[in-house]
């Protein structure tokens, strides 16, 4: 392992690439905040990621966007893309797969602020975009939730591509 990778505790990136084909938050990695008295977002877009339905085992198909404000942790972004990968064979739910992407991330990075929105392929005709927000308790953060989550959907965008 290279000093900088062992510095930052950092295992996957720069290292053979083992891949998880199951629900697995244990690969989930993070690295200090250099900046952690700036409020700044994060964003990253997952346009492949893959899960099972839970009852017939078809693929279910999504476009994950995944933006945070971190406090003193980030994720790192090999880790993240091998977590979301972790989902490929893991049967459940469109909701229950946004909230649990959003809740082992706040295990993991304790951050100020988080949101996770599912924009899934349409199966039987209906498309399902979960959206699930948090903000850190007793912080300007957590009124920002409240306030994103009554109002992240006014505008909905029109739904002809998918």
């Amino acid at each position: 392992m290279s000093e900088k990778r062992q510095e930052l505790q950092l295992h996957a990136l720069g290292a053979k690439t083992d891949y998880v084909f199951q629900y697995n938050p244990d690969v989930l990695e993070t690295f200090d905040n250099k900046h952690p008295d700036t409020d700044y977002f994060v964003k990253f877009n997952c346009p492949e990621f893959t899960s099972l339905c839970p009852i017939t085992n078809q693929p279910d198909f999504a476009t994950i966007y995944i933006s945070y404000v971190p406090d003193q942790k980030l994720v790192e972004s090999k880790s993240l893309k091998l977590y979301l990968f972790s989902y490929r064979n893991h049967g459940d739910f469109h909701e229950n797969c946004i909230v649990t992407i959003m809740k082992d991330l706040i295990k993991k990075m304790d951050p100020k602020y988080i949101e996770v929105w599912g924009k899934f392929l349409p199966r039987g005709g209906i498309s399902i975009d979960p959206y699930a927000n948090y903000g850190k308790p007793g912080t300007r953060w957590e009124r920002i939730a409240e306030q994103r989550l009554a109002q992240h959907d006014l505008y909905p965008e029109r739904v002809d591509n998918r």
